[in-house]
């Protein structure tokens, strides 16, 4: 195998004409400039300088490889460049994963930053819930994704990945138009009699929404299941229910709003990533998160810096 040590050494003694000079150039010793010489013979399998008493004399073979050690060197240049911006995180690609509210509330501005400092970096966004976003991290997968957890609905993230929290959501109750309890400060027992909206049964809000209900007494009445926020919105608007909704998939104003005094549950939101080493890329991606989530914090009624 050819050494582009060797390669860049050979050019040297081409332009300054013995090992003397290109010794003298490079800050070898004459000896040094002659061994890598015969080293890249022997790698190449051609004479490339006749030797004599007063000096030595490139060979055809000689100016064949020079016409191409200078692209060769060029190109392996080009090559270590990228290697060394990969490992500052600053060239190559990372496979970002996402759930739908945080795509929307978090994603456009942090991207854009991340773009600004990281242009020759590439993203590639997955959606979906932390059940499937997880096992594909572990895969090796996605190299970054932003999940969540609830209160009532404990999560353990391996500990394979890193986490780093990025926000914490209140509940927003949302109330369809003209409803008794608009703009009021109420118990959660107070919604006893109330039909609900709620995501599926098996997701985690559903299972927090069931908790908080079974320690205040009752068992909510869900009549209607979505897991996309606006469609809960909807529902509510439309009057088919009351629904509790995180405060990222609350627009500010869209529907009437009551406090629920004795609700202290919220959904957390974090970044989890294998160990940086893996794809250095990711602790910038991470940074553009953690600005976005800043900023929407205050932004967003409800919504605090982890």
């Amino acid at each position: 195998m050819v050494n582009p040590l060797h390669l860049r050494t050979f050019l040297v003694v081409l332009r300054t004409g013995s090992f003397a000079e290109a010794a003298r150039s490079l800050g070898y010793t004459g000896s040094a400039v002659s061994q890598q010489m015969s080293c890249l013979e022997r790698s190449v399998k051609l004479a490339l300088f006749e030797r004599d008493a007063h000096g030595i004399r490139p060979t055809p073979s000689a100016a064949f490889l020079a016409e191409r050690a200078q692209n060769i060197l060029s190109a392996f240049a080009s090559f270590e460049d990228e290697v060394k911006a990969m490992s500052e995180g600053n060239f190559g690609q990372v496979r970002l994963g996402s759930f739908p509210t945080a795509s929307q509330q978090l994603l456009p501005s942090s991207l854009v930053s991340f773009a600004r400092t990281h242009g020759d970096v590439g993203i590639d966004l997955d959606e979906g819930e932390p059940e499937t976003l997880v096992p594909l991290l572990l895969d090796r997968e996605l190299d970054l994704a932003i999940v969540y957890h609830y209160d009532l609905a404990p999560q353990t993230w391996p500990k394979a990945l890193k986490t780093e929290p990025l926000l914490d959501e209140e509940l927003v109750l949302l109330l369809p138009p003209g409803h008794r309890f608009t703009d009021s400060e109420i118990s959660l027992s107070d919604l006893e009699k109330e039909t609900w909206v709620a995501t599926g049964e098996r997701t985690s809000g559903a299972r927090s929404l069931r908790r908080a209900c079974a320690a205040a007494g009752f068992e909510p009445a869900v009549h209607y299941r979505s897991d996309d926020y606006d469609v809960i919105g909807r529902f509510v608007a439309t009057g088919l229910g009351v629904a509790l909704v995180p405060a990222l998939g609350h627009a500010a104003g869209s529907a009437p709003t009551a406090t629920i005094t004795d609700l202290q549950v919220r959904r957390h939101v974090v970044a989890l990533h294998a160990p940086s080493t893996i794809n250095p890329a990711v602790k910038g991606a991470v940074t553009a998160l953690k600005t976005a989530s800043a900023e929407a914090a205050q932004r967003l009624h409800g919504v605090h810096v982890a």
